[in-house]
Parts: structure tokens; C-alpha cells; sequence
């Protein structure tokens, strides 16, 4: 498998969830400005929409879209439990997880890396973006992650976009259940050896 990625994005969520299944796979960085991979390939050639993560599989088929590729990942192996049985209760909490961060984690802070939009704009997406992240710290208060005591793909992608917040000045210790999830996902060897793959690639 090939995994298109391209640092500081949500690539890096599926890029997790490969190192904590254990599945071989090649890295391959795209720049998102030029759209070509780092072996002077035609991103758009690849995946038309033009943005990471993509996920080329060895009959050649390409996945896109993170929520999508976690969960094609993690039935790989189901025995790693990183997702519930397909057809389960507890596999569409997961499914209701990963949307909710898709289209307001994700999607809220994504017009920050705007700059054409203006502060007093910005400073309303933000204001949307607190109150999901009151309910995100209101179940980290009770669990490890957001499923229970079981890590799974939908901590991977939160970890991923939370990361982001770093660029904006947006202080996760108002939320300490936040902070202390952060630092749980972050310890794991997992997510340690994709940043620094990524890290190392991006300066290749």
C-alpha cells in the first residue's frame, strides 16, 4: 500500500493507524502546492480532488477521504480493535464519531487557515468551534478516548486536527480533559514514529 500524505495535514491520521495495525506500506509526500509527489508524479493524476490523504492499494485502487480509509484500515485487522465489528451498535457510535469530527472539528477550524478571511470572522468559527469542543471535553471527562478505555481510528483523526490549534492561538488548557487525552495519544509509539516519519520526509 502507498499512503499519500503531506505533513501537518489529516493524513497523519491514517498514517497512525497503519503504524498501530502494523501493515506494511510506503509513505509518499505530495506537495499540496504544486500537487506533485516527491517522485515528481501528478497528484491529480492520483487522486483528481487534489488533496491528502490518499491511499493507493496493491490491485491499484485509490481511497480517499480520512474517515473512509481509517475504517477500510483498521477491518484489515480486526483483531487490533481500532474499530467494532461492522453491523454493530458500537461500530455506528464510531461512524457517528468520526462524522462529528469531520464536519465540526475538522471543518470548523479549517477557514482559520484562511487569510483572507478577517479576524472578526474567524473569531465566529472559533466561537463554534469552543462549544464542540465543550461536548468533546465533556466525554473525555468520563473515558480515555472517545469510545471508552479503547483506543480506535476515531482518536487517531481527533488527535490529528486538534494539532492544529497550535497555529491559532487557541489554548487547549481551557479544556483539561483535552490536554491530558492530547498527551495520552501522543505517548503512544505510534503516533510518535509517524511524526517523525513525516518529520524526516518533509525535510528530505
Amino acid at each position: 500500500m502507498k499512503l499519500y500524505f503531506a505533513a501537518e495535514t489529516c493524513s497523519l491520521s491514517p498514517h497512525i493507524v497503519l503504524r498501530e495495525l502494523n501493515l506494511p506500506f510506503e509513505l509518499v509526500r505530495v506537495n499540496n502546492k504544486t500537487k506533485k509527489t516527491a517522485d515528481g508524479r501528478d497528484f491529480l493524476s492520483i487522486n483528481p480532488k487534489g488533496y491528502v490523504a490518499a491511499l493507493e492499494i496493491d490491485n491499484g485502487e485509490v481511497l480517499t477521504e480520512g474517515a473512509a480509509i481509517v475504517q477500510y484500515l483498521a477491518d484489515l485487522k480486526p483483531e487490533a480493535r481500532l474499530a467494532p465489528a461492522n453491523g454493530t451498535w458500537e461500530r455506528t457510535r464510531l461512524q457517528e464519531w468520526l462524522n462529528f469530527i469531520t464536519s465540526e472539528i475538522h471543518a470548523g477550524l479549517s477557514p482559520l487557515f484562511n487569510a483572507e478571511i478577517p479576524d472578526t470572522v474567524k473569531a465566529i468559527f472559533k466561537d463554534k468551534l469552543f462549544k464542540r469542543l465543550d461536548q468533546v471535553a465533556s466525554v473525555l471527562n468520563q473515558h480515555d478516548y472517545l469510545l471508552g478505555a479503547q483506543f480506535s481510528v476515531a482518536d487517531a483523526y481527533l488527535f490529528t486536527v486538534l494539532r492544529w490549534t497550535r497555529f491559532f492561538s487557541i489554548d487547549l488548557g481551557r479544556w483539561p480533559s483535552i490536554v491530558s487525552y492530547m498527551g495520552r495519544v501522543g505517548r503512544r509509539a505510534t503516533v510518535q514514529a509517524a511524526l517523525e516519519a513525516e518529520a524526516a520526509a518533509q525535510a528530505a
